[in-house]
């Protein structure tokens, strides 16, 4: 069962890796799609993980370790800055085709832009983040993710779209 404990998993890995310790998880046998987002101040400090279903155990290690110190947006997370650090953890539903925008919920969904080499996710979390009321506006948003012009989702016969919903553990709430 995944619950809260996750959170502090993901902490210990990213901890574990100034230490040097050999950190391993057993607990966590199920397999699922993950991400973990770092925060600091509030802000984004960094964010990774798998779309496709991963043995969480190896998965929350992965993510969280990949968001510290592999982001490519952020510089890697200094030791000093982990006690500024809040961690959230979302695991995911398997991804499922999109065959009319009316099906994506604003909030519930998540959002995977796909053409070709481009590809682009957005967790449902971020919408109401940056406060996107449209489906429309979210798709776009998701297609500028993916590299792509704004209103390039239109295009049903060559890119597909993708909805998935998060189950989502926070620090310290």
């Amino acid at each position: 069962m995944i619950d809260k404990k996750i959170v502090k998993a993901a902490r210990h890995a990213i901890e574990s890796y100034f230490s040097k310790e050999n950190f391993v998880l057993k607990e966590y046998n199920e397999k699922r799609g993950i991400f973990v987002t770092l925060y600091e101040n509030g802000e984004l400090r960094g964010c990774i993980g798998f779309i496709d279903p991963v043995e969480l155990n190896k998965g929350i290690i992965d993510a969280a370790r990949s968001a510290a110190f592999g982001d490519p947006r952020f510089p890697p997370v200094s030791k000093n800055e982990l006690t500024k650090l809040k961690i959230e953890v979302s695991i995911l539903t398997v991804p499922e085709l999109v065959k009319g925008i009316k099906e994506i919920k604003i909030g519930r969904d998540g959002l995977i832009i796909e053409e070709g080499w481009s590809k682009g996710l957005l967790l449902p979390q971020v919408f109401p983040e940056w406060n996107v009321k449209t489906t429309e506006d979210a798709l776009g948003m998701t297609c500028e993710k993916a590299g792509l012009s704004r209103d390039r989702w239109k295009d049903r016969k060559n890119v597909k779209i993708y909805k998935f919903q998060t189950e989502i553990f926070k620090e310290n709430e």
